[in-house]
């Protein structure tokens, strides 16, 4: 090992005056191996699910249903800040200083192409994954990368970007290739740093700012690509894109809906200018199977979404699950969720993959819920329908379950929508929202797959049938919400029923599950754990909100856990 760090040293003084060399040399030394990335869920957690499968579920067992009230606190930082201003330290007014921004210590670094005023002084609240390699955090807000110090939560380097402006949402987290952090901010740009130092190595607009794109998605590592897709709630194209990690070049582009005459399912648009602006985002990260080298990713809703316009066929490909080669950016299979959408269901939820028994053989699965509350379990090579199952105690845009396509399931297992349901002048009564992009979890240990189920009606209102005059997300509203309860569903993955739900007091911000037979998320204003296999309440602790979903890893030889609730980090361990 000396030797080979001597002749690294040797070589990184010979091509000092090759900047390209040495940047990729950078990359190669050291840091998160992009082969440890595809392998399961352990000691670390190296992308946005913790590994490439989504199950959020980790072997990890000291902490369990017999330990777990030994849990307590070894850390917390709750005076982590983020930037602000026009040097990241506070507003102008301020004299560059204060205004709760950029504060802290160590290594502020300024890039964006804003002035500073956009952005929001105040305590971070990290959003997304935090990755977690070699006893280093790397966290985010919608305007800061930070590294953190595993051990002690002090902050080794802050990276600030000048928001331009323009819509935000939240947060999914960065990811990491070799020496690279990789974070895309919500006014289109994807920055490479170096993962020691923060400083920026490549930054590269993905989506035209001016268009009222947005992006927010993780910039998902596989392999020697990185995917990256913008949002935008505008009738426009949207596109899922691979870029060079060491460069940001564009190695291919795949379009989510038909742009060019004969393009397939373009039969589905009522013309190719309704389909070139059909939308179907990109903007929650997908699965990967390294076998198959399939990346599954769901797509979000058309658009115009609730008014005519864009004819009465399916819209392919928004509201899907779609396998794509990652190498090629060609789509080998879709599985549309909700054909021909009128209701806002984004199917851009985390989909899970694992292999396990189905009917007395082992098959190779991708199991997903979606938006309009249906959980589905398909073969992912294929893209066979296996089961669609009902989540919901009030869900009614479309009829029950059934083989006979007359009440709404269609030959291959997809949901038919009941079209009294769609937003009318007089107003139709519709469930809303039944899941949202929170992640799920799988436990292979119970063969249960973990999910928020919300349970309310609204009443929804077509205010402009015209197209022409509802763009987007436009010519609708929704009123007089009535609220049923937040659960966790607990789903068996081989007939789709649920097999318990537990109520919580408010909270959706997704789940992770132990081989320590634990369930972790947020109850109101507690972080908490159940018992994954009965949905019984074993633990909790009053550090607020959770604004992420739990983690877990290894620190220094013992299983931790890691939380960002409120506006700050917190590290849980076994304290007896």
């Amino acid at each position: 090992m000396k030797q080979i760090v001597k002749k690294t040293t040797i070589v990184f003084s010979l091509l000092a005056f090759f900047g390209g060399a040495q940047v990729f040399l950078h990359a190669q030394s050291g840091g998160l191996d992009p082969a440890d990335i595809l392998k399961p869920l352990s000691d670390q957690w190296t992308s946005f699910s913790g590994d490439m499968t989504g199950k959020r579920f980790s072997p990890l067992k000291s902490i369990n249903l017999k330990t777990i009230n030994g849990l307590g606190l070894k850390w917390a930082n709750t005076s982590i800040t983020t930037g602000c201003g026009p040097d990241g330290t506070g507003p102008a007014a301020a004299g560059g200083r204060g205004g709760g921004g950029g504060r802290g210590g160590a290594g502020l670094i300024v890039a964006g192409l804003g002035n500073g005023e956009s952005n929001s002084c105040g305590p971070a609240r990290f959003g997304g994954a935090m990755l977690f390699v070699d006893n280093t955090i790397y966290a985010a807000t919608r305007d800061d990368v930070y590294s953190i110090d595993a051990h002690d939560g002090s902050v080794l380097w802050h990276y600030y970007w000048k928001f331009r402006g323009g819509t935000s949402t939240g947060t999914r987290g960065p990811s990491m290739w070799h020496n690279y952090i990789f974070f895309t901010f919500h006014d289109n740009y994807v920055v490479c740093l170096d993962a020691r130092t923060g400083k920026e190595v490549w930054k590269k607009e993905i989506a035209p700012f001016d268009q009222q794109y947005f992006s927010s998605n993780v910039p998902l590592v596989i392999g020697n690509h990185i995917l990256v897709g913008p949002g935008n709630d505008m009738d426009a194209p949207a596109w899922l894109q691979s870029l060079d990690p060491e460069t940001g070049a564009i190695q291919w582009t795949h379009y989510n809906t038909p742009q060019n005459p004969g393009d397939p399912g373009l039969e589905t648009w009522k013309d190719l200018d309704a389909a070139r602006h059909g939308a179907g985002t990109s903007w929650i990260p997908g699965s990967y199977d390294p076998d198959t080298h399939l990346y599954l990713y769901g797509t979000g809703n058309p658009t115009p979404s609730y008014t005519t316009g864009r004819g009465d066929g399916d819209n392919l490909y928004t509201s899907c699950l779609i396998a794509l080669n990652v190498d090629t950016g060609k789509m080998q299979w879709y599985f549309q969720t909700s054909p021909h959408d009128t209701h806002d269901w984004d199917s851009t939820q985390t989909p899970i993959l694992a292999d396990l028994p189905f009917n007395g053989v082992t098959r190779k699965l991708v199991m997903m819920a979606t938006r309009n509350g249906y959980f589905y379990v398909l073969d992912r090579v294929t893209g066979e329908h296996l089961i669609t199952s009902k989540l919901g105690l009030v869900n009614n845009y479309a009829s029950d379950i059934s083989t006979d396509s007359k009440l709404h399931l269609d030959a291959r297992g997809q949901v038919q929508r009941n079209p009294h349901k769609d937003a009318s002048v007089a107003g139709s009564v519709v469930n809303d929202d039944v899941l949202n992009h929170q992640p799920p979890t799988f436990s292979p240990d119970t063969g249960l797959f973990y999910v928020h189920e919300t349970n309310s009606l609204r009443i929804d209102y077509l205010l402009e049938p015209d197209a022409r005059g509802s763009m987007g997300l436009g010519g609708e509203s929704s009123e007089a919400g009535i609220n049923y309860g937040t659960f966790i569903d607990a789903i068996d993955y081989k007939t789709g029923k649920v097999v318990w739900r537990h109520q919580l007091s408010s909270g959706n911000v997704g789940l992770l599950s132990t081989a320590g037979g634990l369930l972790f998320t947020n109850d109101g204003q507690n972080f908490a754990a159940w018992d994954a296999k009965t949905g019984t309440p074993v633990w909790h602790t009053q550090i607020g909100a959770l604004s992420a979903p739990a983690e877990t890893f290894m620190l220094d030889g013992k299983q931790v856990i890691l939380a960002s609730a409120g506006t700050g980090l917190y590290m849980f361990e076994m304290k007896q």
